[in-house]
């Protein structure tokens, strides 16, 4: 491999000839050898629109030149449209405040600029620091990238996935809304409702976890550009923020506006907290309804077996014909994983020190994997499980009229008391309700099948 000669501040080293990074990134690449955990692709798209953004907005100050300004935005539209890669090598466990990223991304930048800048007939030096870096801080940076990337993966990958898989689940509500079925509670045999309503339960809680983090994603449009190292504005003009959080909005078709007090906005990540803690509670109920699926599907001659699965593969290796309920272990995994991330997030917010949290490349990872495994195990159990589940209506006929707490629906017309006496008579003696009902001359059988129409016990006539 050839090398080039680099240098900074400390000296010099050798870079890699065919990378476009500098002396610092080098450094971060040597000295942080942990891992396999990577900065994120999608953090380096928003660190592109935000070095774009700045670029821009630091020109329309006064505080760049044009030329250099077209240069650093070309630059930055390499790198979203792909053309980049292998320049952002950088591991997550790196210095808290993410500081070597941005250089990396500042040095990628300056280099990229100068060769566009050659290519065009113009002579001119792009410094990562004095120019790309140019009224910010990696202290600012950073917080700013959080936040914009967490509300634009939210909205563009989350939201439509989430959409996707009510809209499934309401069409499965509706196909099934006529079958009645025995509900149950605390594991055990509860009065009727039918697989319809049950399942419209599973998808509102997809829907009302759409509504809280719409709510959540308001916390996310506060930037903290403008804020610079220790939330003073050091080194950057006054109106830098206003500014730069209008052109990123422009650049991404979000709402961005900057955060009322920089100095909340550097040390404080309570709004990556409440935002992760909505995918928590996302998690939670994708977690509950995959467990509902697999349970309900169990057996099947065995189990409950109230369910059909799809026979995506060969479910043992040593058990012929076999079908696990496997994109629902994958949803329960996804969903332990992202319980596992919001504690990190939680832990790593509480650490902010003075004026600056140092913790927020570990958050930041956090937050796209929950993001990203959230969006596509929703696509994946949509697909593959939601979209082909049928019911056994022959099952869940079969354990309907075997449970005794139909026994419910004659509260009314004999007292709890001696409800309960009927059902205890049926199972002692191998009766049916019915049976029991009538011999305990406490109603005919007329009345018995008047009053035990299930349609009418699970609210539907």
């Amino acid at each position: 491999m050839n090398y080039r000669t680099e240098k900074d501040s400390l000296g010099e080293i050798q870079v890699p000839a065919d990378k476009l990074w500098g002396a610092q990134t080098q450094r971060s690449l040597e000295n942080f050898q942990i891992g396999t955990e990577k900065i994120p692709q999608e953090l380096v798209t928003v660190f592109a629109y935000l070095k774009k953004a700045a670029a821009e907005t630091n020109n329309k100050l006064g505080n760049l030149d044009d030329v250099r300004t077209r240069a650093i935005e070309a630059a930055c539209d390499e790198i979203l449209a792909g053309h980049l890669e292998g320049n952002f090598p950088l591991a997550v466990w790196m210095t808290g405040s993410g500081t070597q990223f941005n250089m990396n991304m500042n040095e990628v930048i300056a280099k990229k600029a100068v060769q566009i800048a050659v290519a065009g007939g113009e002579s001119i030096t792009v410094h990562p620091n004095d120019h790309v870096n140019r009224s910010q801080s990696s202290n600012d940076v950073f917080p700013t990238a959080m936040h914009a990337a967490t509300l634009c993966l939210i909205e563009d990958r989350l939201f439509p996935a989430m959409d996707r898989l009510q809209s499934l689940l309401e069409k499965k509500a509706e196909e099934y809304k006529d079958i009645v079925k025995i509900g149950r509670t605390h594991l055990q045999d509860a009065t009727p409702l039918t697989l319809g309503q049950e399942i419209s339960g599973w998808a509102r809680m997809i829907e009302r976890n759409r509504e809280m983090l719409v709510q959540g994603c308001e916390f996310l449009r506060d930037l903290a550009a403008g804020g610079t190292a220790v939330g003073t504005g050091i080194n950057c003009p006054n109106e830098f923020g206003p500014l730069f959080a209008e052109e990123l909005s422009r650049l991404t078709g979000k709402v961005f506006r900057t955060a009322k007090n920089k100095f909340h906005s550097l040390t404080s990540k309570d709004e990556l907290v409440v935002a992760h803690g909505m995918l928590k509670a996302l998690a939670c109920d994708l977690m509950k309804i995959a467990n509902d699926v697999r349970w309900l599907a169990s057996g099947p001659r065995c189990g409950i077996g109230e369910l059909i699965i799809p026979a995506n593969e060969p479910g043992s290796s040593i058990m012929p014909s076999k079908v696990n309920p496997t994109q629902a272990e994958a949803v329960t995994m996804v969903a332990a994983q992202v319980m596992g991330n919001d504690a990190t997030v939680g832990f790593a917010a509480s650490q902010g020190n003075f004026e600056l949290n140092v913790f927020m490349p570990v958050m930041a990872y956090n937050m796209i994997q929950s993001i990203r495994l959230l969006t596509d195990v929703m696509d994946s159990f949509g697909k593959h499980c939601i979209a082909g589940l049928e019911p056994n209506r022959e099952r869940i006929e079969e354990n309907l009229h075997r449970s005794l707490i139909l026994v419910t629906g004659l509260v009314p017309l004999v007292g709890y008391d001696k409800a309960c006496s009927i059902a205890k008579t049926a199972a002692s003696q191998g009766l049916t309700l019915k049976e029991a009902a009538v011999e305990s001359g406490l109603i005919t059988a007329e009345e018995y099948d008047a009053r035990m129409d299930v349609r009418k016990l699970a609210g539907l006539e």
